[in-house]
């Protein structure tokens, strides 16, 4: 099927057709005139062309081959190919599907009727950042793709200050330009480096470099800094919280689901590139990812704020499938290929699976956000009641993310389970196995941070005026919300479509896999995986029909319940977000170091009073901050030399270029 439809077009070339259509769907609206014309012309462009995208990378993904095309350029750096392999085909798929989901959902998001001075330039950029990430995947020469790195950097920086109005998003926007251009810094050297190695500005062949080599370390240090600080790991993640929660909803869901696997793909081909890693850069990625994952889920949980959660929660994400990356790169240093084989299965499948849950969850976030005008968890609650769809598909979005039968995530964390517990058998690996408390650990915070999310935005009572009559989302927000938990659901009872998706990204990283019956065995406990989440499923709808018929012929009658000793129940006694994970925190809270303002209360009948918790940007306000203040004060004579007088200024030229010649000579 896949030769007959390759004959009949090039899906290389539709690829890249595709990444093209989505750079140019916002241009139109900047010069039409009528308010949202050009949102919907963008929409009716970027699906199609999507979609399109999506049948073009399946086809190079399960094809196994390479497509190349070379740019034609006069500038001074070599040829510019741009290359499909598998390995870019598979990063492509959430590119695609994550561009049309929020593409359709901001006609509904965020509409022209009502945002007339920031929506031309929002659907611009959006097509821009797709574009850009889309072309990014096929780049092959270093300086291409540092530009095209920055078109993704800077369509993200605007995407993210649309509400630039607003303090915290001005400085939001801020501490991402400068994050994203130290990480850029590090690209610079890593590239130069590259080329000095290779003697040309195009990316090395996989398997051509020796980890021996003097400047290998250096390569990948470079890589790690700058493809790190886009993915989000840690400590180089103090862009991401505020980035994603101060952006607009479908933005952030394309930022979470799509642009931090950049960096991750950044990674991915850096190690292609040798064929000897040492153990000691299996074991950084590890440790990296699973103090990432921890920490990271640590700060989501304290969160008051439903999309800082979100994001906190995508650093914990990044941090285990940084993990997954790191325990297959101790596979291949110890030639163990199962090991290699699952954590790049698990590494893999959490890609694509966080980039249908988290998708979902950021667009689900908007919608509460649209309909409660907050997103201050604390202010919400009773949503279900008035938003019963949106309620089902962020349930469905949460459960996947806590990595629970029978939805996606947790067929990609049992991969890396049965990675981590079958070196209990080994006899230089059997350390791994202490990874799956850490990893086991990591799961029980997330399932505290969903039920802390869920049932203070949807259960219980309204706790503010917004939360009282909340408006179900319209078609345009709830179809791009199903589709995804569609997809978490399909890849959760399915698992073997999962695997069988990631099998030619994995033989393109590691080659040696293709020759291996691993596929075969591990498929057959796929299959297992699925009739158990069939059954797990079918029972969970059996009980609901089941409950559903004995409401119905018994009927419904309302009385009221024990009241704790209150006359009447209120808002104001029910948990809200911070209490109920205030013994969560408290053991992080060395960590954290969380803002507290408790009043002391004085007399039988105190005054009315305000309690505040909050938590910090650890690395951030504390380490980060306070070192730029230090340079400032430090560096401030510099200042004296800017006199705006440009004879002056001249001088100092004429001084610097005579220093350079006597040194020269």
């Amino acid at each position: 099927m896949y030769s007959a439809l390759q004959g009949a077009f090039d899906p290389a070339l539709v690829a890249l057709v595709a990444a093209l259509v989505l750079g140019c769907a916002g241009i139109p609206g900047l010069f039409l005139r009528k308010p949202g014309s050009g949102q919907i012309l963008s929409a009716l462009v970027t699906i199609p062309a999507s979609l399109a995208g999506v049948a073009a990378s399946l086809l190079l993904l399960f094809s196994h081959t390479t497509a190349t095309y070379v740019l034609q350029w006069n500038l001074p750096f070599g040829p510019c190919d741009l290359v499909i392999d598998p390995l870019s085909a598979f990063f492509l798929l959430p590119v695609f599907l994550v561009s049309a989901a929020g593409s359709l959902f901001a006609l509904g998001y965020w509409p022209a009727a009502e945002h007339h001075t920031t929506e031309r330039g929002l659907t611009f950029f959006y097509g821009l950042l797709s574009s850009s990430m889309a072309i990014l995947l096929m780049a092959r020469n270093g300086v291409f793709f540092i530009m095209v790195w920055e078109i993704m950097a800077l369509s993200a920086y605007f995407l993210l200050v649309t509400e630039h109005e607003r303090e915290d998003v001005r400085r939001a926007g801020i501490v991402y330009l400068i994050a994203t251009h130290v990480g850029t810094a590090a690209l610079f050297v890593y590239f130069s480096l590259l080329a000095a190695q290779t003697g040309s500005f195009l990316l090395p062949a996989a398997g051509s470099f020796s980890a021996l080599s003097p400047f290998a370390s250096l390569i990948a240090l470079s890589a790690f800094i700058g493809f790190g600080a886009k993915a989000g790991i840690m400590p180089m993640h103090i862009w991401l919280p505020s980035a994603h929660a101060n952006a607009p909803s479908h933005v952030s869901a394309l930022m979470s689901g799509v642009m931090l696997k950049m960096g991750l793909y950044g990674i991915f081909r850096t190690l292609t590139y040798f064929y000897d890693p040492p153990l000691l850069w299996g074991t950084v990625l590890t440790v990296a990812g699973i103090t990432s994952a921890l920490f990271g889920i640590a700060f989501a949980v304290a969160q008051r704020d439903m999309k800082r959660l979100l994001a906190c929660s995508s650093i914990e994400n990044v941090g285990i499938i940084t993990t997954g990356i790191g325990v297959a790169l101790i596979g291949v240093s110890s030639h163990n290929t199962t090991l290699v084989y699952l954590g790049l299965a698990g590494a893999l499948l959490h890609i694509l699976n966080h980039s249908f849950f988290k998708p979902l969850l950021f667009l689900g976030s908007g919608v509460v956000i649209h309909a409660t005008g907050t997103r201050e968890m604390n202010l919400m609650g009773g949503l279900g009641k008035g938003m019963p769809r949106v309620a089902l598909l962020f349930m469905i979005g949460s459960v996947a993310i806590c990595g629970i039968p029978p939805l996606n995530g947790f067929v990609s964390e049992f991969l890396l389970y049965l990675g981590l517990f079958r070196q209990l058998n080994a006899d230089s690996l059997v350390y791994l196995v202490l990874l799956a408390p850490l990893l086991a650990l990591v799961g029980g915070l997330a399932v505290i941070a969903f039920t802390k999310l869920y049932s203070s935005v949807f259960l219980g009572t309204p706790r503010s005026s917004a939360a009282v009559h909340p408006h179900e989302a319209g078609l345009t927000m709830l179809v791009p919300m199903a589709f995804f938990a569609l997809l978490c659901l399909l890849i959760g009872v399915a698992p073997q479509l999962g695997l069988h998706l990631v099998s030619p990204a994995m033989t393109s990283f590691y080659p040696e896999l293709a020759s291996t019956g691993l596929a075969a065995e591990y498929g057959v406990i796929m299959g297992w995986l699925s009739v158990s989440g069939g059954l797990l499923l079918a029972a969970a709808a059996l009980a609901a029909l089941l409950w559903m018929w004995r409401l119905g012929k018994s009927g419904v009658t309302s009385a009221p319940t024990w009241g704790c000793g209150y006359q009447r129940g209120t808002a104001r006694v029910q948990y809200g977000a911070s209490s109920f994970s205030e013994l969560a925190v408290s053991v992080f809270n060395g960590i954290m170091r969380q803002r507290i303002s408790r009043p002391k209360l004085a007399g039988l009948f105190p005054g009315a009073a305000h309690c505040c918790e909050a938590p910090t940007e650890t690395i951030l306000e504390r380490i980060i901050v306070p070192l730029f203040t230090i340079a400032g004060v430090s560096f401030a004579f510099l200042r004296r030399l800017q006199h705006g007088q440009m004879h002056l200024y001249m001088l100092y030229i004429f001084v610097t270029l005579f220093i350079f010649m006597l040194w020269a000579h």
